[in-house]
């Protein structure tokens, strides 16, 4: 399960170091944010993310805080929810709020003359959202509807039966919408205790770019977040433990083709190995059709479209997986493959200029560029609930360029053995069968 969210601070993170100059701001009240000032545009951009996300539902109650933050915008205070659009849109302002399986992100946009006017809305749907029986039950049938899509999705059946078998009773083994009973169950009492366990003022870590000064930014944090509790009502998420054991789990599904979801072992962004993972993983499967996977199972052989990996750095649990999808008939093939490439990796290593290649891509070409204040706030924010010090953005590609051959070989040998990866099939794959995970 990638973390959409941390894949993207990683990727756009590759930038120079002169790109941005980043100030570390405190608020009268107390609450820390990082700044990029930018008063070309009279236009400033916040993003914050409240740590722990929907993996803080209460037992009993998965889906409660996706369903509480797809409300938020549905009315606060005296608004209902056409009205609070409208005051919304009469400023020129937006508002967005999401989550996912580490935390709750919320973003405002506005123009910098109706700023404290937009602050006020937001703080108010942050602290006193209606509710209303109306609007939740509309949220909620949006929610219901993508179960009953999902449900009918086998890329959507693979990733959910690798969630379950990776993270067993830890919070991302199961969906952040929950399941049409939970979701079917939920009042609002329930979204109410939902908000209370997440937002708060001890989870949150800030983002802000744009046409504002550390002196009006301070006070304008209190006036938005002043109003949450100090803390909220339920402890963060534990770190969770990798149950995945090697084999095949096959899931049957009426089709010509077969969806390929595999996955195994990861490591955290603070561990010593991780940029030396990050250049293997580009080389291995990462790196488009550069990649050894696309060359072997699509260039040579044209078993697939398309391949590809990706370290999915989950903040309480890693893995490093892949996907791709194929004819029922040549899945066996194609899952040799993979098998052979996950193991070829760390006996042979990388060619010298596979590694200059993937540097070359990583550090320069691939990156998205700090183009815009609300892309810049989501990233300042994201750097901070990752763990990453102040001037990652000085040293970021400095540690790509100091990963050597033998720096991926070790990695590899450490955690590409082909023995620990499951593969969960949908489809009528030909020759294969399942496999019972086994009992760690």
């Amino acid at each position: 399960m990638i973390r959409a969210a941390i894949a993207l601070v990683l990727a756009v993170l590759a930038v120079p170091a002169h790109a941005i100059d980043i100030q570390e701001v405190t608020s009268p009240g107390g609450i820390k944010a990082w700044l990029v000032e930018d008063p070309t545009i009279p236009f400033t951009a916040l993003s914050f993310d409240f740590r722990g996300g929907a993996s803080l539902d209460a037992e009993g109650k998965r889906g409660a805080i996706n369903l509480m933050t797809a409300t938020l915008e549905e009315g606060a205070g005296q608004l209902d929810a056409t009205g609070f659009a409208r005051a919304v849109e009469d400023l020129g302002a937006n508002f967005s709020f999401d989550v996912g399986d580490d935390s709750l992100s919320v973003t405002m946009r506005a123009l910098t003359e109706n700023r404290d006017e937009a602050a006020d809305l937001l703080a108010r749907a942050l602290t006193q959202p209606r509710f209303d029986e109306e609007a939740v039950n509309r949220v909620r049938g949006q929610v219901q509807a993508i179960l009953r899509s999902e449900a009918n999705d086998p890329q959507s059946l693979a990733s959910k039966e690798m969630a379950a078998q990776a993270w067993g009773d830890h919070p991302y083994a199961t969906s952040i919408n929950g399941t049409p009973d939970s979701l079917a169950a939920l009042t609002r009492k329930d979204l109410v205790a939902a908000k209370n366990r997440v937002l708060a003022r001890d989870r949150v870590v800030v983002g802000a770019a744009g046409d504002i000064s550390a002196e009006e930014l301070g006070p304008l944090l209190d006036k938005i977040l002043g109003g949450l509790p100090e803390k909220g009502t339920a402890p963060l998420p534990r770190q969770a433990d990798l149950q995945l054991t090697g084999g095949v789990t096959v899931i049957d599904w009426d089709s010509p083709q077969t969806v390929v979801s595999f996955a195994g072992p990861g490591l955290p962004i603070d561990d010593p190995d991780y940029f030396a993972a990050y250049v293997a993983n580009h080389i291995l499967g990462g790196g488009g059709f550069s990649s050894r996977l696309m060359e072997e199972i699509r260039e040579k052989r044209g078993l697939t479209y398309g391949v590809g990996t990706g370290l999915a750095t989950g903040i309480y649990g890693q893995t490093w997986q892949g996907g791709m999808a194929g004819s029922n008939a040549n899945i066996a093939q194609s899952i040799d493959l993979i098998r052979q490439e996950w193991d070829r990796m760390g006996a042979e290593g990388v060619t010298d200029r596979e590694l200059q290649d993937a540097k070359t891509y990583l550090t320069g070409e691939y990156p998205l560029r700090f183009d815009g204040n609300g892309k810049i706030a989501g990233i300042l924010a994201g750097m901070q609930l990752i763990g990453f010090p102040i001037d990652y953005v000085n040293t970021r590609n400095d540690r790509v360029e100091a990963v050597t051959a033998e720096d991926v070989q070790r990695v590899s040998q450490r955690l590409l053995r082909s023995d620990d990866l499951r593969f969960v099939l949908v489809g009528r794959p030909e020759g294969i069968d399942s496999d019972p995970p086994a009992t760690n």
